[in-house]
């Protein structure tokens, strides 16, 4: 199977703009992208695709070992960026994939121009002066009701997730998403994500980045994104006036103004 059908790859808007590369969250899938993507569609090539495991990728190409930290899930973004044969890339990633763009842009810098992180956390849990929002025994619990009920823990993790209990159709298909996915595959990576530290990581990138941060976020509080942007060199913070994780769901017009703004912005010489 090709790397294209292997992420269930589309590609819109004008094969001679700048090229941006979508990237969804834990237990999400490009479809999740749907409110902002298209507005960048008349100036630029599009690309979307699913992480190995999520949505309509090839659910047969997850590997248990190549899958075991987020360098797995880097080396297919740079694997799929050079097999569309893509420079000058504008990276998109949503939590996990904000770092996971992180891993990427520094295995393959000549690749990419920009780096857009939408609500990152290099760590998820507390660690000395360092506030990720959660504790390590969050994380066990977390972890614990994965294995005990699935389904359960997917209707009761989306709501806090999406953070907007005036919203309740998006609720809804956060845990529809959830539960789309394999639950050995979903626990593999919740593991990945709530354990992983990349925090030396973010000095390594050079490229202008944009955090976006919502005001209020159970997952990644507003400390995290003043962490990311004080790590990353160069870097721009926009805090969103708006409440959850997912703001590229619940704050499309805020989101795409920001990243709008950002990329028209002339690059520090």
């Amino acid at each position: 199977m090709s790397v294209r059908e292997r992420h269930h790859v589309r590609i819109t808007g004008d094969p001679s703009g700048r090229p941006m590369v979508f990237a969804h969250g834990f237990g999400c899938d490009q479809a999740m992208w749907r409110f902002v993507a298209p507005e960048f569609e008349r100036d630029h090539r599009v690309v979307l695709f699913d992480l190995v495991g999520a949505g309509h990728s090839d659910v047969s190409a997850y590997d248990p070992v190549r899958y075991s930290s987020l360098d797995g899930y880097a080396d297919d973004v740079v694997e799929l960026v050079r097999d569309l044969e893509l420079t000058d890339v504008v990276f998109v990633g949503h939590s996990v994939s904000a770092i996971i763009g992180v891993l990427a842009v520094t295995r393959a810098p000549e690749l990419f121009s920009q780096l857009v992180m939408v609500s990152p956390s290099p760590r998820y849990a507390d660690d000395r002066d360092y506030v990720g929002g959660m504790t390590e025994r969050d994380i066990d619990g977390l972890l614990e009701a994965l294995d005990s009920n699935y389904l359960g823990w997917s209707a009761q993790m989306a709501p806090v997730i999406m953070g907007r209990p005036d919203r309740p159709e998006l609720q809804q298909e956060l845990t529809d998403s959830f539960c789309r996915t394999d639950p050995q595959i979903a626990r593999q990576f919740a593991e990945v994500t709530f354990r992983s530290d990349n925090r030396d990581d973010l000095a390594g990138v050079r490229i202008p980045t944009l955090v976006l941060q919502c005001a209020v976020d159970a997952i990644a509080p507003p400390t995290v994104g003043e962490f990311v942007h004080a790590q990353i060199p160069g870097s721009t913070l926009v805090v969103l006036d708006t409440v959850g994780h997912c703001p590229h769901l619940s704050a499309p017009d805020e989101t795409v103004h920001a990243m709008r703004a950002f990329l028209a912005a002339p690059v520090p010489g």
